[in-house]
């Protein structure tokens, strides 16, 4: 007896602490995101079902201490896309994510996203699950607003074993995409992403410095900077 009791404490731990398949998303994202990031929204809406059914599995899986730190991230990443495409698709057909407001506060602001007992906002997706846990710029690449100023939303999920090389890759992409950043050796114009979090850019060095993690193009040091105005119109 003594041992069915301790079977059914180590599954009931284990279920608690699963992790839970992004590959339902995975195959979403490939189905109605193109690999230039535009969002099939109209598409995304006759799949509703199976974004539903997902977003139910990271509802009741919160990550754990048991987890690894990538599975984690890997976890918060795609709770943020995901959500965010709920968002919209609840609310569409919309010219842009700006023009939800719920009881005055913003899409980011408002909290409705239920996960292990905690009301979250897509802020705090962002600011408290991310952001302050890891202190990652490529964070800012890889989580997606729905618009199209944003980095684009990657068409894969964030897995364990990929979220390191894809955040790499979106890094890469975002600042030597001329559509968002225009970028040479004197004069780099980018996106205001660099100066609404300068914090996260420069913990290691400039702006510059960090661009040129990425860039395909040597900026140098005293280049001048200037910033994009950001275009809130929705990302399809």
């Amino acid at each position: 007896m003594k041992n069915l009791i301790f079977l059914l404490a180590v599954l009931s731990i284990a279920f608690v602490n699963a992790q839970p398949s992004h590959a339902t998303f995975d195959a979403l994202l490939q189905e109605h995101v193109s690999s230039s990031g535009k969002v099939d929204y109209k598409g995304f809406k006759t799949d509703v079902a199976k974004l539903d059914a997902y977003l139910k599995t990271i509802k009741e899986n919160k990550p754990s201490s048991s987890w690894t730190s990538k599975a984690t991230k890997a976890y918060w990443i795609n709770a943020y896309n995901a959500f965010t495409i709920k968002l919209m698709l609840n609310n569409y057909p919309l010219k842009s994510i700006t023009d939800l407001k719920f009881s005055g506060k913003s899409a980011w602001d408002y909290s409705w996203i239920k996960i292990g007992g905690e009301t979250l906002s897509l802020n705090d997706i962002e600011h408290k699950k991310l952001r302050a846990k890891y202190k990652d710029p490529r964070i800012h690449f890889a989580v997606n607003c729905a618009s199209y100023s944003c980095p684009i939303l990657a068409n894969k999920a964030y897995t364990e074993e990929n979220v390191s090389g894809l955040m790499s890759i979106q890094s890469s992409r975002f600042i030597n995409d001329s559509t968002r950043n225009k970028v040479s050796a004197t004069e780099v114009q980018i996106s205001e992403i660099f100066k609404w979090y300068a914090d996260d850019f420069t913990t290691k060095g400039s702006i510059i410095d960090y661009l040129n993690k990425y860039s395909k193009i040597k900026i140098n040091a005293n280049a001048t900077i200037s910033y994009l105005s950001y275009n809130w119109k929705i990302n399809e």
